[in-house]
């Protein structure tokens, strides 16, 4: 249905199966495709629009390219009883992740806390999707990753050498909504910035600045620029640790090895991440612990606040609002969102949206 003049409504499940026969066409086996259609389509649903199915053109293109192999041997190489260390195979970074995050609730369940790292892996769309997939089994995740091109430069420097290299945590809770944060670490995702350049929206100071230390607010001019971390030097500072553990720790691309996949079709990325799963019950009675994590939330929002602000917000508020308010109505796409992936179709001969 019609939101505005310029957007349409679709509906989770339709997008999916888009997704779904998209991935199909250029050669992932239907069960893969099933589950990077519903990982992407989740990552619309929570609000995360620059990790969904705006990301399918680019996906498509650089399976086209030979850049990612669509029938990877996902697999462990490495394990201790609290880690392993997964080989992607080059595989979609969707159905590796799902692996990966699969094996660390595993191993947390006997062992307590997992940590899994991933190399020869590719963009899995946001963060929160992985560190919230242990929520449902009573488990707090954590995900870490090097992003997939570098928009920042060390403190004070000019060279790209970093990404955005986003963290997510999940922490559960009982009647209250899970704690979710999930962040870059520049002020704002390069996939924003792409969003806005498509809708013809202008940035807000702050996002980005050229190499003369000016505000760059035209998403059209961002390869003039770069992202700005958050916090100052201590946003770059986190990156950098973030990507160390991700990438470097894994044998992933890291630093000047990255590869922009913005740009580049053909080239294959090697992108690290890491997830880890720690289990409430290996602390303690899981309902206590949650009604601890229940009255932490509450205790927050019900604080004194400042003059004008109408509500104290928690991590999570935002997607778990937006979650419920787009798997009633659908997930609003941009007509020239809508327009290209109906291009796509008609390339891959496929059915339209």
């Amino acid at each position: 249905m019609a939101d505005t003049a310029t957007t349409v409504r679709v509906a989770p499940q339709k997008l999916e199966a888009f997704i779904a026969r998209a991935m199909e066409a250029v050669g992932v086996p239907p069960q893969d495709a099933k589950v990077i259609g519903e990982l992407m389509v989740r990552a619309d649903v929570q609000g995360s629009e620059g990790h969904g199915v705006f990301r399918l053109p680019q996906y498509v293109r650089r399976i086209q390219g030979g850049a990612v192999n669509v029938k990877p041997n996902v697999r462990v190489v490495r394990e201790a009883a609290g880690m392993a260390l997964v080989d992607g195979d080059n595989g979609m970074g969707h159905v590796v992740m799902r692996f990966a995050t699969e094996r660390a609730i595993e191993k947390a369940r006997s062992g307590g806390a997992a940590w899994v790292g991933v190399r020869m892996s590719n963009h899995a769309g946001p963060a929160s999707l992985y560190a919230s997939m242990p929520l449902a089994h009573d488990m707090a995740g954590l995900y870490l990753a090097v992003g997939n091109a570098n928009h920042l430069p060390p403190w004070g420097g000019l060279d790209m050498l970093l990404s955005t290299n986003p963290i997510a945590v999940a922490v559960p809770a009982g009647e209250e909504p899970p704690v979710v944060l999930d962040m870059a670490t520049t002020v704002a995702a390069y996939g924003k910035v792409k969003t806005k350049a498509q809708r013809g929206e202008m940035m807000p100071e702050g996002w980005m600045m050229d190499r003369q230390g000016r505000p760059l607010t035209d998403p059209r001019r961002a390869n003039e620029g770069f992202l700005l971390p958050i916090g100052g030097y201590k946003g770059y500072g986190l990156a950098l640790v973030i990507g160390l553990l991700a990438g470097t720790l894994n044998r992933a691309a890291m630093g000047r090895d990255v590869v922009d996949f913005n740009a580049d079709d053909t080239s294959v990325t090697n992108t690290g991440h890491v997830i880890m799963a720690i289990s409430l019950a290996a602390f303690g009675d899981v309902a206590e612990i949650k009604r601890a994590v229940d009255q932490v939330v509450r205790d927050i929002r019900a604080s004194r606040r400042l003059p004008g602000v109408d509500r104290i917000r928690i991590p999570g508020d935002g997607s778990h609002a937006t979650r419920a308010e787009r798997l009633k109505n659908g997930v609003p796409l941009a007509a020239p969102l809508v327009a290209s992936l109906n291009q796509l179709a008609g390339e891959l001969k496929i059915a339209p949206l």
